[in-house]
């Protein structure tokens, strides 16, 4: 595909307005949408108008020609992010590199660099040239991580470092712009406070300065950048609830109106952007949460961190959040940022990155089966067919994932070929309900 992708850029280079919106808006099917259009199995022209409504993003830096680009937003699959990345005391390039690979051979549909630690800027870098994924970032932690102490931050150093980010091919950044000095006394009634990383960063340095978000004020230039570059943006929810008792409190809504404020100048500028949300929300309130979201930002494409519904999973949140995720993903959310056994405790490992995956990939599928999207079911319809017939290779081709499926088969025969056998441990070859069904049905076809 970076093949083609680099073509199709050739011949767009002497256009002046070169966003996904902007050509959308004009009438025109870029070769993106096409693509779009050609994984999700709809009409490219439908594409283009949920482009232009705001309601579906397809982010495309256009200096990612690895890149095969996807769409995000409720008129395709759900899409599942992989965070990955190193930190101040664990991983480098090759550990990273290894997470992007296992990200994207289980099913991440966009990967996540957080990196904070050392060699941010060639890790990165690394992974743009390595992934055919989207990649998104967080400026904000490399610009800290370039100063002495968080006060010392400027609004100049974090324009330098998201126009980096936009320069080497980032395809959407998480910017912290929505949380602002007047939602600060919101929060203090809170068990967790703020628990986002960025927005906990914003707001040291509000109190600090008795001044307003740099990275709101900074805004309209940071929408510059991400014009320049086709780099859409990712509203951060520096509020979202890091326990269910903080969930859909009046901090974290007021956030998400000025995220509504920002999500309409950002399509004025003709950026494509999407919305991030909660991440510790009660089973009962997530459809609010979710329908809230819709109607306050116009139906721009939602993206949540689960959301978690239990604050007591340790070592089992990707399930507690695949949970969430499912229930989110039925009622408005477009991306579940996925969750890993190791959320709250520490640094995922490789292993960490494939369960989480895995996990919220079930959950995203799972509702994109009850929403009715066309061809959802077509694997679980043919995984059941294949069941029946006690096709082994018939069933590991058609698991979300075939390694672990083949893992846990050869695990549970002694001797041959792990596809071989017409039964499995749980029945044996005498008990197996298929298997006798099926014997019944040949000896009295009648």
């Amino acid at each position: 595909m970076s093949g083609l992708r680099t073509e199709w850029l050739a011949r767009r280079e002497t256009d002046t307005e070169v966003t996904q919106l902007q050509y959308a808006h004009k009438g025109v099917v870029t070769e993106e949408m096409a693509r779009v259009a050609e994984v999700e199995g709809i009409e490219p022209e439908r594409v283009r108008d949920e482009v232009a409504a705001g309601r579906l993003i397809v982010p495309a830096n256009i200096r990612h020609p690895e890149l095969d680009p996807i769409g995000i937003g409720l008129a395709t699959r759900c899409k599942v992010n992989a965070n990955i990345g190193n930190s101040a005391l664990a991983s480098g390039i090759d550990e990273e590199l290894e997470k992007l690979r296992i990200a994207v051979h289980y099913g991440a549909d966009t990967v996540m660099d957080l990196s904070t630690g050392g060699d941010i800027i060639e890790i990165r870098e690394a992974i743009l040239r390595h992934s055919t994924v989207p990649i998104g970032t967080v400026p904000l932690y490399e610009a800290i991580e370039r100063v002495h102490e968080v006060e010392d931050l400027t609004e100049e150093l974090i324009l330098e470092v998201i126009d980096l980010h936009a320069r080497q091919g980032v395809d959407y950044v998480t910017i912290h712009c929505g949380l602002l000095r007047s939602h600060l006394p919101l929060v203090a009634s809170r068990i967790t406070g703020i628990v986002s990383r960025g927005g906990a960063l914003v707001a040291r340095w509000m109190m600090a300065h008795g001044k307003e978000n740099p990275v709101y004020t900074a805004y309209d230039r940071i929408l510059e950048i991400a014009r320049t570059y086709d780099m859409s943006l990712s509203l951060g929810d520096g509020l979202r609830p890091g326990c269910l008792a903080d969930a859909s409190d009046e901090a974290q809504f007021a956030e998400l109106d000025v995220l509504a404020e920002l999500t309409e100048r950002a399509w004025e500028a003709g950026v494509q952007v999407m919305v991030e949300g909660p991440g510790h929300v009660p089973f009962d309130q997530i459809e609010m949460n979710m329908r809230r979201q819709q109607e306050r930002c116009k139906g721009a494409p939602f993206y949540v961190l689960g959301p978690l519904v239990t604050d007591i999973g340790a070592g089992y949140d990707h399930i507690s959040s695949a949970i969430g995720g499912t229930m989110a993903a039925f009622t408005g959310a477009a991306m579940l940022c996925y969750v890993t056994p190791r959320e709250h405790l520490g640094l995922p490992e490789a292993n960490d990155v494939r369960e989480g995956i895995i996990a919220h990939r079930i959950a995203a599928h799972a509702a994109d089966v009850a929403r009715g999207l066309p061809g959802a079911r077509d694997a679980d319809d043919a995984m059941s067919r294949a069941r029946y017939k006690l096709d082994w290779p018939g069933m590991f081709s058609h698991a979300l994932d075939p390694d672990r499926a083949r893992e846990l088969r050869a695990g549970d025969i002694c001797d041959g070929d792990v596809g071989a056998e017409d039964f499995c441990s749980m029945c044996g070859p005498k008990f197996c309900s298929m298997k006798n069904y099926r014997a019944a049905c040949e000896a009295h076809p009648e």
